[in-house]
């Protein structure tokens, strides 16, 4: 029995948020014990060789250049947003720093959604702003015993980091109904190029141990998973939702690195977990 069409980018847009949570905890643990910039750069290799091998095993067309102009500039802003994200991950409080850039992230590309295809209906409405309600609740400044209200260490690199990712969800949607695998080869050659030069050029310390590299080759394939899942509900679905249905991904960075790495978040961010979570289905809403 088939789905019911709303139903199909959904499933798209829920994977997406699983492999790209995933994603940032690996991509994020990997930066805080070896250099930031190339773990993203690992990442992006790996990710371009994995979508590289599917699209010719899978015997996919190559897109027009005007998709893969739209592709490399994805590629050129989420490379750079990547880069600035996982060192935002390893300077400060991974499970406050990944929903500040999610929020923004978000927040740009459905305004731009919502110019051009329109209001969606009242249900999907109230599920963007009981999203968005939900991530600020995650990201919001903790209080200090001494009364202070305290910004996570490495915010202002995520907000950098988000406006990339908004970057990468417009152009990468203006790319048409080509071939995702092909758009996110093209799209990880120019976010290698883009870490490369900023690693070259920049005053980077630390270095790169076996088991970094390591993480970063399974973040960097958990990334463009994610991306392709993003890019298959874009094409299916309405733009604003694919992107804050998939921009809920700290929920699960927040949970790993709660359970893996002890941080602590207070009952708010946990309201804010169950209020993203039940903005799913009302999104979802035909």
């Amino acid at each position: 029995m088939p789905l019911p069409a709303q139903f199909v980018p959904l499933g798209f847009s829920l994977t997406a948020v699983f492999t790209w949570g995933i994603s940032d905890f690996v991509g994020g643990y990997a930066a805080k014990r070896a250099n930031a910039f190339l773990v993203t750069l690992i990442a992006h290799l790996s990710g371009m060789v994995l979508m590289g091998t599917l699209a010719w095993l899978h015997h996919d067309a190559i897109p027009s250049p005007h998709a893969l102009e739209w592709a490399l500039a994805a590629g050129a802003a989420g490379g750079f947003a990547l880069a600035v994200f996982y060192r935002a991950l390893a300077a400060g409080n991974m499970g406050l720093t990944a929903p500040v850039a999610a929020v923004l992230g978000a927040v740009i590309p459905t305004i731009f959604g919502i110019l051009t295809e329109g209001l969606p209906g009242i249900a999907p409405i109230f599920g963007f702003v009981l999203a968005a309600l939900g991530i600020w609740l995650i990201s919001r400044a903790e209080i200090s015993s001494q009364g202070e209200s305290r910004r996570p260490a490495g915010l202002g690199l995520a907000v950098l980091a988000g406006i990339g990712f908004a970057g990468f969800y417009l152009f990468i949607k203006q790319a048409g109904d080509a071939s995702g695998l092909w758009l996110l080869v093209a799209s990880k050659l120019a976010s290698a190029v883009i870490t490369g030069a900023i690693f070259l050029l920049g005053q980077n310390s630390g270095g790169l141990n076996r088991s970094g590299a390591g993480f970063g080759v399974v973040a960097g394939c958990l990334d463009v998973t994610g991306s392709f899942l993003f890019i298959r509900a874009s094409q299916t679905g309405r733009l604003d939702s694919a992107v804050v249905i998939s921009s809920l991904y700290p929920v699960i960075t927040v949970l790993l690195a709660r359970l893996i790495l002890k941080e602590h978040f207070t009952r708010w961010k946990v309201v804010g977990m169950v209020a993203a979570l039940l903005a799913v289905p009302l999104i979802a809403w035909p």
